[in-house]
């Protein structure tokens, strides 16, 4: 009996002693259970401790150094992924981290990255495609290239002709080769202006038609311009000079102190047609790649050939400088300057704004300058350019005059053009040309 006792107790110190050594897991609840089993089971306490030590070893650590080992890794791998998307605390709270650009630029590191690269694409895309305007010598940016500027303009000839199918004049009609002789003149005159070689092809006509030949365009001008020939005004003189467009002749300045070359490479290997369009429309235009086009309603109120030089060597001043492009690339930045407005000012507020105040004076100075090219093209080709004055204040006349054209439209009034093409300063330089080239000395590397 108290050797009964005795084994009890050391068996329940040993039990007590074995479950300190070896920590327990619900995992192994049922092996540790086998084990204490299979102890009481046995007969002899030796082999019961060492099959129990041997049993338990084999049972628990190859399973709980696997098991535990698994998770801590599926631990670390799902902690180690959920850095980017968590981050804690001084009070020990998960957070969602800020994802996306605005996480990005709260480094200011970043940032700084971001503002000196923007930077400097800036200042390349900018001074890279700056470019100076031949006679005026401003500087405007153009982002269209040259290639896809003339064929836009090629593209548009095309569809200008397709839709004026059958109103297209022919060339052999009176109309057309007394304009294509006159716009002959003017580009010959802006080859002149360049000073230098340009490899261009012989203006054409652009009809489908059978093409004109040069000795029979002639003819058919001589006929057409006998007993009306072109009236030269009186002499010219320093005190008709009305006002002074200070804008021009300071660019003209700056451009000649820093040496800047004209951009001219925009009419390299360009393609010269020319179009008469039998239209009531009192109009003609340049498109990009040399393609003009005159309606017979322009003929109509301009008899003589220095009125219509006139108004093609403006039309021509617009592709020397190059205005569609230029006007392609004001537009973007004035789109890009009107969404940022939008944000604090009503739509129809920031559009009437940007137009009274960033398109339409584009535009007028667009137009003094094309007239300012013009009128040297056309006293170079031998035209009179005092006509010029005249011909934009009857142009204004015929296309109606108000108070507020000079604001509101895109064309500045007759009267103000007239005005400033009466000037001295451009006037005086014209018509020095103009003298020299009657006179058998023609003038180069004017513009």
């Amino acid at each position: 009996m108290g050797l009964y006792r005795r084994g009890k107790l050391v068996h329940d110190l040993f039990r007590n002693l074995a479950s300190r050594v070896t920590p327990q897991t619900p995992t192994f609840q049922r092996s540790s259970r086998i084990c204490q089993s299979g102890y009481l089971g046995s007969g002899s306490k030796g082999a019961s401790f060492n099959g129990f030590s041997s049993f338990c070893s084999i049972s628990k650590r190859p399973g709980t150094r696997g098991v535990d080992g698994v998770n801590k890794n599926l631990r670390n791998s799902f902690l180690f992924g959920a850095k980017r998307f968590y981050y804690v605390d001084p009070n020990n709270v998960q957070h969602f981290r800020p994802r996306g650009p605005r996480r990005w630029f709260q480094n200011p590191r970043h940032v700084f990255v971001v503002v000196m690269v923007g930077s400097g694409v800036l200042v390349t895309v900018y001074f890279g495609n700056m470019e100076t305007v031949p006679y005026t010598k401003r500087t405007h940016l153009i982002l269209l290239s040259k290639a896809m500027e003339r064929k836009l303009g090629e593209s548009q000839f095309e569809q200008m002709k397709a839709g004026f199918k059958g109103k297209i004049l022919p060339p052999i009609h009176p109309d057309s080769v007394r304009v294509t002789m006159i716009a002959k003149d003017i580009i010959d005159a802006l080859q002149r202006g360049l000073r230098k070689e340009q490899v261009w092809s012989d203006l054409g006509y652009a009809s489908e038609h059978s093409t004109l030949s040069e000795g029979h365009g002639r003819e058919t001008l001589d006929a057409l311009a006998a007993g009306s020939g072109d009236k030269i005004e009186g002499n010219w003189h320093k005190e008709d000079e009305i006002l002074d467009d200070k804008w021009i002749q300071q660019s003209r300045k700056k451009g000649q102190e820093k040496g800047s070359e004209a951009a001219t490479s925009h009419l390299d290997g360009i393609n010269w047609e020319i179009l008469v369009v039998n239209e009531p429309v009192v109009n003609a235009f340049c498109l990009p790649g040399g393609k003009i086009v005159v309606f017979t309603g322009l003929l109509e109120h301009f008899k003589s050939d220095a009125e219509i030089a006139t108004i093609i060597g403006h039309e021509v001043g617009h592709a020397v400088a190059r205005h569609s492009a230029e006007g392609i690339t004001k537009n973007l930045w004035f789109a890009i300057l009107q969404l940022i407005l939008y944000q604090f000012v009503t739509p129809d507020i920031v559009n009437t704004m940007s137009s009274l105040f960033l398109h339409l004076p584009f535009s007028r100075r667009m137009e003094i300058e094309a007239d300012y090219i013009g009128l040297l093209l056309i006293a170079s080709a031998g035209y009179d350019p005092r006509m010029a004055p005249k011909v934009y204040e009857k142009l204004g006349k015929i296309t109606g005059e108000s108070a507020l054209r000079d604001y509101l439209s895109t064309h500045p009034s007759g009267k103000r053009r007239a005005e400033l093409l009466a000037q001295a300063k451009i006037m005086e330089e014209a018509f020095s040309i103009y003298r020299d080239t009657i006179a058998g000395r023609g003038v180069q590397g004017f513009l």
